[in-house]
């Protein structure tokens, strides 16, 4: 039997485990020199004179640079309309007003164009998300800021990897945040990492979390467990017989079990109580681990989605970014648009490939920031847009055999 291909795949430590066992047995599962050895690593691999603080959540580690920023309340702050809706919602927490700058359809991020439509006097900062891996045209967007007196934090949730004109990104602007959530590019089964360039607000921002209390042991070991069943159900073997006839049979009923797996939409004010707790030391022996292999993991994914433009690229009506010979793509995942996207991902899913449709949001549409029915055109573009699995666990027969489902998919559309 051919095994399905599941939208995600997770970058594991084949001895994550027996790491876990022996932090355990040392007593420092909670608590221990690791997590600065973790973070003084880190910062080492961006290079870039930066320091970096673990926190609990990547979300966690942009609202610690907030706070620690001292911005007026009430100032605006440029999210792009196409992002994850919790960051602007932890903006709007933490009393700043979040605004919408529109983006290109095609690399899916935020451009010095659409920024510069919505700047005023009240904006304090601007978030550039590198989407899906692909850093933003930094030096226009930094240009902006400076001649407008605005902060710029860069979101590398999915481009830890990823390099702009030799730079690592979370090197460009002034503070960055990472996620290391279990199917991120550095995975250590939850958490996330604020840098900063400024010895001062790196040192306000490592204050702030050293303020919140320990990680509660029960706790670390619900984000270990939900880890492990997630890497494991989604390895082809038990993602066959798991997830995928959920998948193949709601497709079918044209029922959409996306929304269980996702975190509920709702206000992040005040923050909840799982949110503050410090990084575990378990997590950071992990990721000291998994920063040795992360340049191969970066190469292998890099290697896999060049195979599959080889392929795409010759098919009538698929477009997919092409990547500026300035930067380099981390491909946290491969986005592209196929024709009838619909009847395409069906066609696919039923020959054993699981496509995901777009799993970010168009935030102005959405309720909790107003639900404003105005179009945002190049956000609303991209709504058309699948992610094709590329991720580095795929074996090169694998990566051929997406490839080249989703290319006869489409051709026959």
């Amino acid at each position: 039997m051919t095994m399905a291909i599941s939208r995600y795949g997770a970058r594991v430590l084949p001895n994550t485990e027996q790491i876990i066992a022996d932090v355990a047995a040392r007593g420092e599962f909670l608590e221990g020199p690791q997590v600065a050895q973790f973070e003084q690593a880190f910062a080492a691999w961006l290079g870039g004179d930066v320091r970096a603080v673990a926190a609990s959540y990547g979300r966690m580690a942009f609202h610690y640079i907030l706070m620690a920023l001292d911005l007026p309340k009430g100032a605006d702050i440029v999210f792009p309309a196409l992002t994850f809706w919790v960051m602007p919602e932890v903006a709007r927490a933490a009393g700043f007003n979040p605004v919408f700058a529109d983006v290109d359809p095609l690399t899916f991020n935020m451009t010095p164009e659409s920024f510069a439509r919505v700047i005023t006097p009240k904006t304090a900062a601007v978030v550039p998300t590198h989407l899906w891996g692909l850093p933003c045209d930094m030096d226009g967007i930094l240009d902006l800021a400076r001649q407008h007196g605005a902060v710029v934090i860069e979101d590398c949730a999915h481009a830890l990897g990823a390099t702009y004109r030799g730079k690592q990104v979370g090197t460009l602007g002034d503070a960055a945040i990472f996620s290391l959530q279990t199917l991120k590019p550095l995975n250590t089964y939850g958490g996330g990492m604020a840098v900063a360039h400024d010895p001062g607000l790196a040192a306000r921002i490592a204050t702030l979390v050293a303020a919140e209390p320990a990680p509660t042991e029960a706790l670390v070991k619900k984000h270990l467990r939900l880890g492990r069943m997630q890497r494991v159900t989604i390895r082809p073997n038990v993602f066959s017989f798991t997830l995928f006839p959920i998948l193949w049979a709601s497709a079918y009923l044209k029922w959409n079990p996306d929304v269980y797996f996702w975190e509920k939409i709702r206000p992040l004010s005040p923050l909840p109580m799982e949110y503050r707790e410090r990084y575990s030391n378990v997590q950071a022996v992990i990721g000291l681990e998994a920063l040795k292999h992360l340049n191969e993991w970066t190469a292998v994914t890099q290697t896999h989605a060049k195979r599959v433009m080889e392929i795409l690229r010759p098919v009538f009506g698929i477009r997919f970014p092409e990547v500026p010979d300035d930067r380099t793509h981390a491909f946290y995942q491969f986005c592209a648009y196929l024709p009838n996207r619909d009847a395409s991902v069906l066609a696919c899913l039923k020959r054993g490939v699981d496509l995901e449709t777009l799993h970010v949001d168009v935030c102005p549409h959405m309720a909790i920031f107003g639900g404003s029915k105005a179009p945002v055109p190049g956000a609303d573009a991209t709504t058309a847009a699948v992610q094709i699995p590329v991720y580095e666990s795929l074996t090169p027969a694998q990566v051929e055999r997406v490839a080249q489902v989703v290319a006869q998919s489409a051709a026959a559309r």
